[in-house]
């Protein structure tokens, strides 16, 4: 612990608030909110900790807090912090998952489809479905059985689907729009599970399709009960009051945390879902942020109620959420939790083991690595490679690992624009230049490690810009064997080569970096190559856009027709005759 966060400590008062944590380059890395922020806050750095909180701690040179008038108060603004400052710790929130829901929508003619957005004033939804196939399987049949309209806008006329029998057709014909009504209520009945009465009257026209010996048609609605009865038989109920609720279950060990969610919709149990996360605070107040985060995002919608473990704090959760926060104590509402703890708890346990090799080969790779190159710790590396064919589409790319992972979003291309192709060198200077004036004129995180993928001229080339820049970042390079294989490693500061194990865990990590930004490098120079053959002389010319590219090709059938046309042929297009004397001389060029 340094000297000004021992100082601050002190200072901090035993109020409710939010804290953020920020690295070496005043970069926000975790957001967090507590009852008593001093306690919260000591507890970072007295103690022994878990390796991932380890982690965060050991990447903390300072913090700031904001002290809030209540708990509520507290969990409003960390949830805002965390959109703010998007800290790379606190990952839970970065989930994005969403699953298909149903969708009957609430127009004059309404349509049935699948969509992962949910606007509850648009129409009534069911699910979620456990991916995309099993929604269409329920929507095919449903579209079998209720004409209801395919097209979005309304099309002028009538298309195939009303010829088959799943459309009424409301572009021509008119129809009493109580029909949509009826066939809503149905449509509901279904998907809630209660299609008895459907089922009987599916029956009755099975069994008169086969007395008139019209087999093909009977088969269609057995398989159409056959589906139904299987959809019911799924949705076991395991509630008589038939409400819509989401229990949540959760278990953790070892810096991870397993949650469970459970989605009972009209007391049945339709899905379930698991998350498994690293956590860096306190688990039951981690919960409670994915809790408001999972119904936040608008990809989940609220129920009725929703069932907690007695270890969270419902109240804060039913101000926040505004619905009905239940901690069972007993009976079948308990067992439910239980269960959803417990399936939380096996999820983890299969998981574990082969989530703690892989947190261990990563985060120990860069620990091997760090005290390899002589720096305290490694978490950001951005890598640099260029790519050319004899000094063409010349290109630079940037892939970017965090904590030993690849962060594609953070990936970046760059076409030369001021160097020669042929001068691997100028082309290296240029990128690394534009990149980290980028990262100085917008206060972009800055990396721990460049990997320059290639030996003393572009490292040095690295380090002069960094140098020009006033940037202290260290740069190794790494150097390629006949095999264009990584073979050694290089020091940027002394060019001498690093000795290092091929079979070692930092070892494996560079070669993977210096193979996947030689891949990302050579797909964008392919991109480029492939733009380039399928555009055309006419591409340069002023005043010829898409629209007059496409009437000149429609009407002269190729582009070598067209430089062979003379001007009045090219005015009798259409092509204004400035443009079309462009053209020819564009072509005479």
């Amino acid at each position: 612990m340094n000297e000004l966060i021992m100082k601050k400590l002190n200072l901090v008062p035993f109020e409710p608030g939010c804290y953020f944590m920020k690295d070496l380059n005043n970069t926000v890395i975790y957001v967090g909110k507590a009852k008593r922020l001093r306690n919260r806050l000591r507890s970072y750095f007295t103690g022994s900790h878990n390796v991932k909180t380890t982690k965060l701690v050991s990447e903390i040179v300072d913090f700031e807090f904001i002290v809030t008038s209540s708990e509520i108060e507290a969990l409003i603004l960390e949830l805002n912090l965390i959109k703010k400052y998007d800290p790379k710790f606190n990952i839970m929130l970065k989930d994005d998952k969403t699953y298909p829901y149903l969708q009957l929508t609430k127009e004059t003619h309404p349509r049935l489809i699948i969509t992962r957005n949910i606007n509850e004033n648009k129409g009534d939804y069911f699910g979620p479905y456990p991916n995309v196939q099993a929604a269409k399987e329920t929507k095919y049949l449903l579209d079998k059985l209720y004409p209801l309209r395919k097209c979005h806008p309304l099309e002028s006329k009538i298309c195939l689907y009303y010829h088959i029998k799943q459309c009424l057709g409301p572009c021509e014909k008119k129809y009493d729009l109580s029909i949509y009504e009826e066939y809503r209520s149905e449509i509901i009945k279904i998907l809630k599970g209660n299609a008895g009465d459907i089922i009987e009257e599916l029956t009755v026209k099975m069994h008169g399709y086969a007395e008139n010996l019209q087999f093909e048609k009977a088969k269609e609605y057995k398989d159409m009960i056959d589906y139904l009865q299987k959809t019911i038989e799924k949705q076991k109920i395991i509630m008589n009051d038939f409400l819509d609720r989401d229990i949540f279950g959760y278990f953790y060990k070892n810096g991870y945390l397993s949650i469970q969610v459970f989605y009972v919709r009209s007391g049945k149990l339709i899905e379930r879902n698991a998350f498994t996360t690293p956590y860096y605070g306190d688990p039951e107040e981690e919960l409670v942020r994915f809790i408001v985060q999972f119904y936040a995002n608008g990809n989940n919608i609220k129920p009725k109620e929703i069932y907690v473990p007695h270890t969270i704090d419902d109240k804060l959760l039913a101000e926040y959420l505004q619905i009905k926060v239940i901690t069972p104590k007993k009976g079948e509402k308990l067992k439910l939790v239980e269960l959803a703890n417990q399936n939380a708890q096996i999820t983890l346990e299969n998981k574990f083991i082969l989530l703690m090799q892989n947190e261990e080969k990563t985060l120990g790779a860069l620990d091997e690595l760090s005290k390899l190159i002589g720096i305290p710790s490694i978490s950001r590396i951005e890598a640099f490679d260029n790519s050319h064919i004899s000094g063409n589409e010349a290109i630079g790319a940037m892939v970017c690992y965090i904590d030993g992972k690849p962060s594609k979003k953070d990936y970046r291309k760059y076409k030369i624009k001021y160097s020669s192709g042929n001068d691997d060198y100028a082309s290296m200077r240029e990128v690394i230049y534009r990149r980290y004036f980028r990262v100085l004129k917008d206060d972009l995180a800055r990396p721990d490690l460049i990997v320059i993928d290639g030996g003393k001229g572009q490292v040095n080339v690295c380090k002069a810009v960094l140098n020009d820049l006033n940037l202290d970042i260290k740069v190794i390079g790494l150097i390629k064997d006949d095999k264009h294989k990584t073979s050694e490693l290089l020091d940027g500061e002394t060019l001498e080569i690093i000795p290092i194990t091929r079979f070692s865990r930092a070892f494996q990590l560079l070669m993977n970096i210096q193979e996947e930004v030689h891949r990302f490098a050579i797909t964008f120079h392919r991109e480029l190559r492939s733009n380039k053959l399928t555009k055309s002389f006419l591409d340069e010319i002023e005043g010829i856009g898409p629209t007059r590219k496409k009437l000149l090709l429609n009407h002269f059938g190729s582009v070598k027709k067209i430089k062979e046309a003379t001007l009045e042929e090219l005015t009798d297009v259409g092509i204004p005759t400035n443009i079309a004397k462009n053209i020819m001389k564009n072509n005479e060029s």
